[in-house]
């Protein structure tokens, strides 16, 4: 009883280190650990920065100047006008500051702010559209192990039955009713069992090995994967495509209204100070000076026809794109409810022949026993009914596969 109790206490740790996991957490830390993520922080950055600098064109603009220059006659003087003190000079050296400041710009800083945060919105979409094809990957290989899985547990019922079956002829041999090749078949398909086994555990090894480089996890071969619920797919289609799209409209509706603030006319106050050497006793050294500045700038006029057709163009071509996504993905649909539909009626007829093949099973080892049928045709009727087990479990799987990609098409 010690004895017993020791090796439970020994095993618990072993079992607590078996790892569980789902596939919604697969997807999670996928999605966490993909470097891509790291460019959200990056376009949020980028945003913000260029609103920022967008802003500051309503602070006062301060601009400082200094020049020095010579003349090679600046006004001719007479003696008169010399003996007054109205000398001049061939040189001078100045220096004036400038402060202009924005008082209507025709909605020109608005329109570069529309246009920077629709910018950051297209590139956060796009970023998405990637992310979200990483949800495929890790579907594919999530239910490649389960299926892997399933391959396994059907194999090891299998060698099971060989093993009973081993027994069987063992025991009618020393009743002198089955002899050693009967035997030997037995113990072949056991040998062909285990090398199916093998093979199917290393697949398994290595598909968690490419799972675990996703999520960033080790994942041994104790690793256990859940089986996800059934689930129905949904009508509307939620794909970050669509978003994408829609993003790159509303772009181009934000450079459409920054077209039309470059026809505004702006107008601007200022206020001048400027300080010069002496050219002549007439002028002042320093002088101050201020007003308003409107302009208006038609020169947008002369490209705006075509500004705007280009804008036209790439809107068309954003549709075309969109019209492109939706049919291929149509298709993808209905590609993939045919496969669902194909897989339940398969299931159904999976159960029918298994039932089957096990009656002709059961029926085959009593005719073995009586001595009617030969071994080798027990052997035969036992791979058939893992055969038959082993397809069921495995359309079961890939209708789970099918309806989960179903959604991933439609965006869920």
């Amino acid at each position: 009883m010690r004895k017993i109790i020791y090796v439970i206490l020994y095993m618990l740790p072993l079992m607590a280190q078996a790892q569980s996991i789902t596939l919604e957490e697969c997807k999670q830390k996928a999605h966490d650990n993909y470097p891509a993520v790291r460019q959200y922080d990056l376009i949020k950055l980028s945003r913000d920065y260029t609103l920022k600098n967008a802003q500051k064109a309503w602070l006062p603009q301060v601009s400082v100047s200094a020049a020095a220059a010579t003349f090679t006659d600046v006004l001719k003087t007479s003696p008169p006008m010399r003996q007054m003190g109205l000398e001049t000079e061939n040189w001078m050296a100045a220096g004036s500051v400038v402060v202009n400041q924005n008082l209507y710009d025709g909605g020109q800083v608005k329109a570069q702010k529309e246009v920077a945060s629709a910018q950051a919105d297209v590139q956060t979409q796009q970023l998405k559209v990637s992310l979200y094809e990483l949800n495929q990957r890790i579907e594919q290989l999530y239910f490649g192990i389960l299926m892997l899985d399933e391959r396994l547990r059907q194999t090891q019922l299998l060698q099971n039955d060989l093993g009973i079956a081993r027994k069987g002829v063992e025991s009618m041999m020393r009743g002198g009713v089955a002899n050693q090749s009967d035997l030997d078949a037995v113990r072949v398909e056991e040998v062909k069992a285990q090398q199916a086994y093998d093979a199917q555990q290393a697949s398994r090894t290595a598909y968690l090995h490419m799972l675990g480089i996703f999520i960033r996890q080790s994942l041994g071969e104790e690793t256990r994967l859940a089986v996800p619920p059934v689930k129905d797919s949904q009508r509307e289609n939620t794909r970050p495509e669509l978003q994408y799209y829609a993003a790159q409209n509303r772009m181009i509706d934000a450079r459409r209204r920054q077209l039309d603030t470059r026809l505004h006319p702006t107008l601007k106050a200022f206020g001048m100070g400027t300080y010069h050497t002496k050219v002549t006793d007439m002028m002042r050294n320093g002088m101050l000076a201020g007003g308003f500045t409107l302009s208006w700038n038609i020169g947008a006029l002369y490209s705006r026809r075509n500004d705007l057709r280009l804008l036209e163009t790439q809107r068309r071509q954003i549709d075309a794109q969109r019209e492109t996504f939706l049919f291929n993905n149509s298709l993808l649909e209905e590609n993939g409810s045919s496969n669902i539909n194909i897989l339940r009626k398969q299931i159904k007829q999976d159960e029918e022949i298994v039932n089957l093949r096990e009656s002709i099973r059961a029926k085959s080892e009593s005719k073995v026993r009586l001595g009617t049928e030969s071994v080798n045709e027990m052997l035969r009727d036992i791979n058939a009914v893992a055969l038959a087990r082993q397809q069921k479990a495995l359309h079961e799987i890939e209708l789970l596969k099918e309806l989960y990609a179903l959604n991933t098409l439609k965006g869920n």
